[in-house]
């Protein structure tokens, strides 16, 4: 397997060393995979964007300002080729279609989708 690839950031997210509540891990980890590993997150499955979109949702539950700013890879949907802007934009509807989403997310996602 390759570094970087979608089943070691997700090994991540259980080592004992990361921590949900620390926004500088989260970032590092998502916030890095989503904006800088570019290979793995634009995946022709749409898993990248998916787990970007799981992730966001998880994290808009205890601290919605960082979920909100990691959530702006999936913002471009638009300058991507139709398949993968058809992923992208399924992700961002996941996530708006969340219960209870907080209105940092709420308003980044929207915003994407109406334009």
């Amino acid at each position: 397997h390759q570094a970087g690839q979608l089943p070691q950031i997700q090994a991540l997210l259980e080592h004992p060393a990361f921590d949900w509540k620390n926004p500088n891990k989260v970032r590092s980890v998502i916030g890095a995979f989503a904006g800088q590993n570019l290979a793995a997150f634009h995946s022709a499955d749409g898993s990248g964007y998916q787990f970007l979109a799981a992730q966001v949702c998880r994290l808009d539950d205890s601290n919605p300002q960082i979920a909100a700013r990691l959530i702006s890879p999936l913002t471009r949907w638009k300058k991507f080729a139709p398949a993968y802007r058809q992923q992208m934009k399924a992700a961002l509807e996941h996530v708006r279609n969340k219960n209870e989403l907080s209105r940092d997310v709420y308003e980044v996602v929207l915003k994407s989708l109406a334009d």
